[in-house]
């Protein structure tokens, strides 16, 4: 089992904190592009999960251009078709695109899908800017949507990933927003984007899912008490995140008390025992299996706990990870 030390995990905290808060100083640009008719506007509402499009708009003076600000943060700039603007303006469109920390390029699943001048203008655009999305919406009015998202990968040689969505129904917005997500975690600003935006549980079962795989590699390592450093940082980082994510405060204090409890208390050592019934010879898997088991029942009980407005403390800790372990037996 692992052991506590105090140097180990204060640097933890202090370096978790200072990446995420440095995320949350971030401002995030979205670029959109499409005919009026693809549902941009039904789409940034359904992404946000608020009315965005309705409260934030600010129409350009001379390039057509509307500004939809979320936050103070979010900012979506819908930008029209570069074939539908004058000359004069298309470098001022242009730069928004080159700034953009991602491109959504609308695409009518019920119209006319990727005509000449929408090709012309992905052609110009990803000169610009790699990070396109194309969303082809409106896919609960149309039909053979494989055979259209195979028509538009031939046509532009897969270069850009295509997301199937209806606005209207909110069908696979879940997935335009993941896609997003792994988009801006490479810009670190994966945190500021997922704390804004009022879908939280998705994005939560992506990060605990993510750090219990992180566990387990780090707990299968064969060097004794090598695990802890990186555990302890893979831990406290979840739990940092999980903390902006639903907006709650989380003391140095807390994180201390909740990775005390996990590790080195009662609930570690059942784990422990558990993991060891079912897993012939301790081991490097079985240290991979139970660092991972205790980071995955750490972040759901954390998830749990927030969302349903549960004070956190070692001992509601403790009667989550029952409740948890009783729900899984039933399963």
């Amino acid at each position: 089992m692992e052991q506590y030390n105090e140097k180990d995990f204060n640097q933890a905290f202090e370096e978790e904190t200072e990446k995420v808060n440095a995320e949350l100083e971030k401002e995030i640009l979205f670029a959109m592009i499409g005919d009026v008719n693809t549902g941009k506007s039904s789409t940034i509402n359904q992404l946000i999960g608020d009315e965005v499009a309705e409260v934030g708009a600010k129409p350009g003076e001379t390039t057509n251009i509307d500004r939809y600000v979320y936050r103070d943060k979010i900012i979506f700039v819908d930008t029209p078709g570069l074939d539908d603007i004058e000359a004069k303006h298309s470098e001022e469109t242009l730069k928004f695109y080159k700034e953009a920390d991602v491109v959504l390029f609308f695409l009518n699943a019920a119209g006319t899908v990727l005509s000449e001048g929408e090709l012309r203008s992905f052609e110009t655009i990803r000169k610009a800017n790699k990070d396109i999305l194309f969303v082809l919406n409106k896919i609960d009015a149309a039909d053979d949507i494989p055979g259209l998202i195979r028509y538009i990968k031939k046509h532009t040689s897969s270069r850009s990933k295509v997301v199937p969505i209806s606005s209207r129904t909110g069908e696979n917005i879940d997935k335009l927003r993941n896609e997003i997500l792994d988009i801006l975690q490479k810009k670190h600003k994966e945190v500021q984007f997922a704390r804004l935006i009022k879908e939280k549980s998705s994005t939560a079962n992506k990060w605990i899912l993510t750090a219990s795989g992180s566990a387990t590699a780090v707990g299968a390592a064969p060097i004794p008490g090598s695990d802890f450093v990186p555990l302890t940082g893979i831990q406290v980082g979840l739990m940092v995140r999980l903390a902006i994510l639903y907006e709650k405060p989380l003391s140095k204090a807390k994180a201390k008390e909740l990775i005390l409890a996990t590790i080195t208390g009662n609930i570690g050592k059942t784990l422990f025992r558990q993991v060891v019934k079912f897993i012939p010879g301790a081991g490097s898997v079985a240290g991979g299996s139970i660092a991972g088991g205790m980071t995955l029942a750490l972040g759901y009980a954390v998830k749990y706990a927030y969302e349903n407005d549960i004070e956190l403390d070692a001992k509601t800790l403790g009667s989550l990870y029952d409740f948890f372990k009783e729900k899984k037996q039933r399963s």
